[in-house]
């Protein structure tokens, strides 16, 4: 069995972490983002910035595992944020409506660390790109 293509990074800095991904994630390899993730939380951080500008695809897999380790962090009382995704995958968190959970400020702006700042208000949701279709099935007349 081939080992994933995906290189993960960590680097801390007191209650913070940049998490760097680099290549694929999909069915094998997310595993490994969702273990990552979750070790940051395991040690105390509760500010994740996830940079994506190296990851080639993802797909719901990945999207399953920021979506967990979301759930966990906001749990916690922490941030998990992602940075500069794929456009294949900043389409799917537009289609899925769940960008605004994730998607964070440029990795040039982040913000400070939890203990300087009050917690953060939820953003509105993405303007939609694509617009909505009803679907019906069966034979419709």
């Amino acid at each position: 069995m081939p080992l994933p293509q995906l290189t993960i990074y960590r680097h801390d800095l007191r209650k913070r972490s940049l998490i760097t991904l680099a290549g694929e994630i999909d069915l094998e390899s997310a595993p490994l983002v969702r273990a990552a993730l979750a070790r940051c939380l395991s040690d105390g951080i509760r500010i994740v910035d996830v940079d994506l500008t190296v990851v080639t695809f993802c797909d719901c897999s990945g999207l399953n595992a920021f979506l967990y380790a979301s759930q966990r962090t906001t749990e916690a009382g922490g941030i998990l944020q992602l940075h500069n995704p794929p456009s294949a995958l900043g389409r799917i968190l537009d289609l899925t409506g769940c960008g605004f959970l994730l998607l964070g400020p440029p990795l040039g702006h982040l913000p400070p660390s939890l203990e300087d700042a009050p917690a953060p208000a939820v953003p509105a949701p993405p303007h939609r790109t694509v617009p909505l279709v009803a679907v019906v099935s069966g034979d419709v007349r």
